[in-house]
């Protein structure tokens, strides 16, 4: 049996095409010490993969030309040479465009419990890479405080959509989103939840914030980057912080476009602007896992799952995050057979 895999075959500039990936027939993984045997079910498409496709540094190094494109991604134990992991285990971790991957003591999963009463495709939306960045980018990084101005750029994406519903659940003073277009706006008010919602596409935005927020926004969380983040800069009110999260206006862009021009006014607001990267709280995921988990169930946090099936779709699903086709977290289904009990 073949392992089918998607591979790297050219660094793309821009959008990534047909000369970007190819689909090869690699032979099955063998199962060693300490090692499990994971039929990959549902992939996670995120924003960070096009970076890593860049031969450039990064938080982790670059994919290299004929390796598998990395991702996130969660399966099924098929055979277990580890005392990690169980025949039958539903698991979580890097697993990467393939059909089949192993887990080792370099790459390890997460065994995700049984009985949660969520599907495995919320569980890789809410309880995954997007909804942890969201809870500790927020409320570690962000220092999120009851009764603050809460502003999200992205507001409709994965990340951004339970960024707002946790600040409003935890007691913001209001919730607006940035997003792009009159659709996926109405989405993150109506569906979301959040006070209002601003189309960066429109013209002004920095005028509209100040019109939103008139008391100056106390936590901005930015997936975005550009011009959108120097809207927000204009706007923040005293001791404001800003959370680095993503620059996804950046990813695909072919020439570097003018800085930003805002800074200045971290000095005379006294704000702070932080990155992060989500592995920096990996020990505490369980602790994200239960509180996430109990607002799905309870209603707080709604969400959307954007399905592409098929493995041979997973360059086109990327390509969705940029050009705002998806709705909510875009999953690539290899096999749905595979679920949670």
């Amino acid at each position: 049996m073949a392992n089918r895999q998607i591979t790297l075959i050219r660094r793309p500039i821009g959008m990534i095409d047909g000369t970007t990936t190819s689909i090869v027939d690699a032979p099955m993984p063998i199962c060693g010490p300490d090692e499990s045997l994971i039929k990959v079910g549902t992939l996670s498409i995120d924003p960070t993969i096009r970076t890593w496709m860049n031969d450039a540094p990064g938080y982790l190094p670059p994919i290299g030309i004929g390796d598998v494109i990395r991702s996130g991604g969660a399966g099924v134990v098929i055979e277990s040479n580890s005392e990690r992991y169980q025949v039958g285990d539903v698991v979580l971790g890097v697993t990467g465009w393939q059909e089949w991957a192993l887990a080792s003591e370099s790459n390890r999963f997460t065994v995700l419990p049984n009985g949660l009463g969520l599907e495995l495709a919320t569980v890789m939306n809410v309880l995954g890479t997007t909804g942890l960045t969201a809870y500790f980018g927020l409320l570690d990084v962000g220092e999120f405080k009851a009764g603050d101005v809460v502003l999200v750029s992205g507001a409709a994406g994965a990340t951004g959509s339970v960024v707002g519903q946790i600040a409003r659940a935890r007691g913001a003073a209001k919730v607006v989103g940035i997003a792009g277009g009159a659709e996926k706006c109405d989405e993150v008010v109506e569906y979301y939840g959040f006070d209002e919602c601003l189309d960066y596409r429109e013209a002004g935005l920095t005028h509209r914030i100040r019109e939103a927020c008139p008391t100056g926004v106390d936590l901005y969380f930015d997936n975005v980057g550009g011009s959108v983040l120097d809207a927000a800069l204009a706007n923040i009110a005293m001791y404001a912080r800003i959370v680095m999260c993503g620059a996804i206006s950046q990813y695909n862009a072919t020439e570097r476009g003018p800085g930003v021009a805002n800074t200045s006014m971290l000095i005379s607001r006294r704000g702070r602007m932080r990155g992060f990267i989500v592995f920096d709280f990996a020990s505490r995921y369980a602790e994200a896992h239960a509180e996430l988990a109990a607002m799905v169930l309870d209603g707080r946090i709604v969400h959307r799952e954007h399905l592409v099936d098929g493995l041979e779709h997973a360059p086109d699903a990327l390509n969705l995050l940029f050009t705002g086709g998806n709705h909510g977290k875009t999953l690539v289904v290899v096999d749905a057979s595979i679920r949670l009990d």
